[in-house]
């Protein structure tokens, strides 16, 4: 138990880049959860009266549109908080929670949260600056979704997923419906658009990756 509780501790340090002070703060009220691929970590209508952080993994928060198409609402990553962050008492959840690939999370009440924040100041900053995080990266969904094309929301989302690397590589390469679901279109939108990219050489497929050997090109396209 002892060996857990300090494991514990040390993932919530390395991801929230915090004090071992605060990282056995929270570790003491955390419990890790281990969720498969496409599990449902929580239901639209339920109560969250938890929050998570996110160790490993990615989430996401989906909704269905009136046309029965799936929106991607937020994406959580390493270090990401999410559930009753902002209160102890249980909110009605407003999307499906799902794991988008396995997911490890800590676990903490929501009112045991509360307090840790009221103690811990750089807790508080951690907690402003991950929903400051998750606000911009659904308002530029928004604009995306309002100012440019099907196909110029493929290159645009394209562009970030290599930014999260080196630049040029997205590894593992986008799976079409999963890229679908981030731009707000169709699984056979991304297809065309993804194919008219390797047909013109401005991307290309090695092994397990998607290499952009044309940024400039792609940034051209964003339209």
């Amino acid at each position: 138990m002892a060996d857990e509780t300090n494991d514990l501790q040390e993932a919530i340090r390395a991801v929230l880049g915090c004090s071992p002070d605060v990282a056995g703060a929270v570790a003491a009220h955390a419990t890790a959860r281990d969720y498969p691929a496409r599990a449902v970590i929580l239901r639209c209508g339920d109560r969250w009266s938890q929050v998570w952080l996110v160790m490993a993994g990615r989430a996401q928060a989906l909704v269905y549109g009136l046309d029965g198409q799936m929106v991607l609402v937020h994406e959580y990553r390493t270090g990401d908080l999410f559930g009753a962050v902002g209160a102890p008492d249980a909110w009605p959840v407003e999307a499906d929670v799902v794991a988008a690939d396995p997911t490890r999370a800590a676990c903490v009440p929501a009112a045991d949260f509360v307090v840790l924040v009221d103690r811990h100041g750089s807790l508080g900053l951690l907690l402003v600056r991950s929903l400051l995080g998750q606000l911009r990266a659904t308002s530029a969904r928004m604009v995306d979704r309002t100012t440019l094309s099907a196909p110029g929301r493929v290159y645009a989302e394209l562009l970030r997923l290599a930014r999260r690397g080196d630049g040029s590589t997205i590894r593992p390469a986008p799976v079409h419906a999963a890229l679908a679901v981030r731009v707000q279109s169709t699984r056979e939108t991304v297809s065309r658009a993804v194919s008219a990219l390797e047909r013109r050489g401005i991307v290309r497929r090695e092994n397990d990756a998607l290499v952009i050997v044309a940024t400039q090109r792609l940034e051209e396209m964003v339209v």
